[in-house]
């Protein structure tokens, strides 16, 4: 049985502004393993940080079969990209998504699978070309980005959720490790994505348009 986060509980661990991402993870994942963690409680404190460990929670589907979550991410990623274009510096989520999130056990599932991509950005990500991450146009990219992206993920392109999983995991390391260089590549990496899977979901959204045509 689920049971929700007691926050007066310190087995959270210290979650603030400067905790690294690989610190974040092994927070969460201390304490019951059965807890609920509504994501309203569990960013205070990140800032503008929230929104990487938010984008992390949104790609969980890609990355570990949850029943029913896979359909929620693309409008999550979505939702938050919209927020970084409107200037916020701090996600607002609904209360009904507020109250929901990931048990401990999840976390800790999906901090071990994406063990081997911290691994690798740990030993060259660190913070800095600041200019990629504030300010109202970086945040502006970064959000017309997500929004793409997770219209993209809520399409059934065939083989594409690890893909997008992959890219969006760059977004969320480069907000949460505040590293402006990754970021610039997470920048290049979604356009192309945006501009190849666009062109491709076009031609399928055109085929199966004369597909109706000839069955009609």
């Amino acid at each position: 049985m689920m049971r929700p986060v007691d926050n007066n509980r310190d087995s959270q661990g210290p979650v603030d502004r400067t905790t690294g991402t690989r610190a974040l993870l092994d927070a969460f994942t201390v304490g019951d393993q059965a807890q609920l963690m509504p994501l309203g409680e569990m960013f205070g404190g990140l800032g503008k940080r929230s929104f990487g460990m938010l984008l992390f929670i949104a790609i969980l589907p890609s990355f570990l079969p949850i029943p029913g979550a896979g359909a929620a991410s693309g409008p999550f990623v979505a939702l938050l990209g919209l927020q970084l274009m409107l200037g916020r510096t701090s996600p607002w989520l609904p209360g009904f998504i507020a109250r929901r999130g990931p048990t401990r056990h999840t976390m800790t599932r999906f901090r071990d699978r994406i063990a081997p991509w911290l691994t690798r950005v740990e030993r060259f990500s660190r913070p800095r070309m600041p200019a990629m991450l504030t300010g109202r146009l970086p945040s502006f990219v970064t959000g017309a980005l997500l929004v793409v992206l997770g219209t993209l993920l809520s399409l059934p392109i065939p083989f594409t959720n690890y893909v997008f999983g992959v890219l969006l995991l760059l977004f969320a390391l480069a907000l949460l490790e505040r590293d402006g260089r990754l970021m610039a590549v997470a920048w290049l990496g979604g356009a192309t994505s945006v501009a190849f899977f666009g062109v491709i979901s076009g031609q399928l959204a055109g085929l199966a348009a004369q597909m109706v045509d000839l069955l009609i």
